[in-house]
């Protein structure tokens, strides 16, 4: 068997993480080098490497999750914006589906795909990890 996947593991709970989100499909918790404070990773639970190998069933949950984790760096942390960006295999760090949503302001500096990283201090994740799931909207279980 090959290496374990680190994001599994932070799934299964082996691996501690700071849990913004826990859902039957999805997991998103903050990336542990973050662009900037806030920076979250959403994943699938399911493991698949690719958007290509997302089954059909789980991406309507998958972008739903990432709409309300794009608000809630807005609402909690106070951003402007955000970025949204995914890899698939080229300069995808885990090889487990992982959408970022990044924190935006006018003037932060981040500048095309240059993605300098930053530390959280100690303590600080969990008080970022907080502000996110307090501003993250409950899931919409409407049908359309």
């Amino acid at each position: 068997m090959g290496v374990p996947c680190v994001f599994c593991s932070i799934i299964s709970g082996e691996i501690p993480a700071e849990i913004v989100l826990d859902e039957d499909d999805v997991v998103a918790f903050l990336d542990s080098r973050p662009v900037f404070k806030g920076h979250t990773l959403l994943v699938p639970r399911e493991h698949v490497v690719t958007l290509l190998d997302l089954p059909a069933g789980l991406r309507d949950g998958f972008l739903e999750a990432a709409q309300r984790l794009a608000g809630a760096v807005v609402e909690g942390l106070g951003a402007q914006g955000s970025f949204v960006a995914m890899n698939n295999v080229v300069s995808q760090s885990v090889a487990h589906l992982h959408l970022h949503v990044v924190p935006r302001t006018k003037g932060d500096g981040l500048r095309g795909f240059f993605w300098p990283r930053t530390t959280y201090a100690d303590g600080e994740a969990a008080q970022y990890a907080d502000r996110l799931r307090a501003a993250l909207p409950e899931r919409d279980v409407r049908k359309s």
